[in-house]
């Protein structure tokens, strides 16, 4: 996967200079595992002083036939870019809501596309703008998450913060089926691909982005 491409049925043109690596390390979103700090196998950078730091990308793909629209959308956490130099389980919990607020923009971002109607004239400037609406949100959130809680020095906005993201993933498990359908490669596609976001904490304190997710593939008809 390269990183923010334009969009194009018959090639894709990298355009960011922090592309995802050949040989990075990722996972997806899951409910039944969260984050550890085995997970965050990066090395701390030399020149921050932040307690850990956390980069996720999130994608989407389409496949367009004759009479059909499918996309598929991945929204990951990588370990490979992931790191943490202070790793208590009050830093941990903080990163664990970066990456479950990423989590809630995959399935909006799900439930976006699917009330999207295909139109053959305008789909290109669409699909941009929806998926760039989509991740302007969730940095918006994520850094609203880090201000109000002061990367988790403020405990009680920190436990009110938590509280909020649960009752968010809570309010659009309906739209977190996207994980369970099969994605089949398209002869004819196009991919909007992974924009990396990352956030670090100050010293002693936890901040960072975080999100997984794997993907979805259902058919829109063409107008």
């Amino acid at each position: 996967m390269i990183p923010k491409a334009f969009i194009s049925l018959l090639f894709l043109l990298p355009l960011l200079a922090g592309a995802q690596r050949a040989d990075e390390e990722l996972i997806n979103w899951n409910k039944n595992k969260k984050l550890s700090w085995a997970d965050y196998k990066g090395n701390p950078d030399p020149g921050s002083d932040a307690a850990a730091s956390t980069t996720t990308y999130l994608s989407i793909e389409y496949k367009i036939s004759t009479d059909e629209f499918g996309f598929m959308i991945e929204s990951r956490f990588s370990k490979s870019r992931s790191w943490g130099r202070f790793k208590t389980d009050y830093i941990l919990s903080h990163e664990q809501g970066h990456f479950d607020i990423a989590e809630f923009f995959a399935r909006k971002l799900y439930k976006e596309m699917r009330a999207y109607r295909f139109n053959t004239r305008t789909y290109q400037k669409d699909l941009k703008r929806i998926y760039d609406d989509i991740l302007e949100e969730k940095e918006a959130m994520q850094n609203d998450y880090d201000r109000e809680t002061r990367h988790s020095i403020n405990k009680e906005k920190q436990a009110e913060w938590l509280k909020k993201i649960a009752e968010m993933l809570e309010d659009t498990k309906e739209y977190a089926d996207y994980q369970n359908k099969p994605y089949s490669s398209p002869s004819t596609f196009l991919m909007i691909s992974p924009r990396s976001s990352s956030f670090s904490a100050n010293l002693f304190w936890s901040t960072s982005i975080t999100n997984n997710l794997p993907s979805l593939y259902p058919p829109i008809h063409l107008l």
